[in-house]
């Protein structure tokens, strides 16, 4: 009897890797995010609102919708990093996504009903910083391998 096995650490590029291991954070985010203790203020939280009090980490403003989105994008990227395409596309689309939600923090008021997600300064700053590494990863690990023999 023959046994298959799949070794998966040669078998996904580097791309899938690091698509898997973003959407891997991702839902552990979303899912630390509806922990109390390691949210801070847990019983303040809303479902969407720029009034949701409570904080992951003590440091991230949250909310029901905003753990619920962590989660969705955690799901995605491990779907996605099945091929490289697929998370190509994720990391490159999620880095942009991550971008419009940076810029949307800095021109949205936090106190304003507009910020229904909810973000702070916080969170606007670690968009940023996910979305260029999302983008940089998406479009570094897919490289042809002439250009980097070059």
């Amino acid at each position: 009897m023959t046994t298959h096995t799949r070794n998966a650490n040669t078998t996904r590029t580097p791309v899938q890797k690091a698509a898997l291991a973003v959407g891997a954070v991702f839902l552990l985010v979303g899912i630390l995010g509806f922990i109390p203790g390691i949210t801070t203020d847990y019983d303040t939280m809303k479902f969407a609102s720029h009034e949701s009090g409570a904080e992951l980490l003590g440091i991230f403003q949250i909310s029901v919708l905003h753990n619920l989105v962590h989660l969705a994008f955690g799901v995605a990227g491990i779907a996605l990093a099945r091929t490289a395409s697929g998370a190509r596309t994720y990391l490159l689309a999620g880095g942009a996504v991550y971008l419009v939600l940076w810029l949307y923090g800095l021109f949205v008021g936090h106190h304003s009903g507009a910020n229904f997600v909810p973000l702070n300064t916080a969170d606007d700053w670690l968009h940023f910083f996910l979305g260029i590494g999302m983008i940089a990863l998406g479009a570094l690990l897919t490289r042809s391998r002439t250009a980097v023999d070059r």
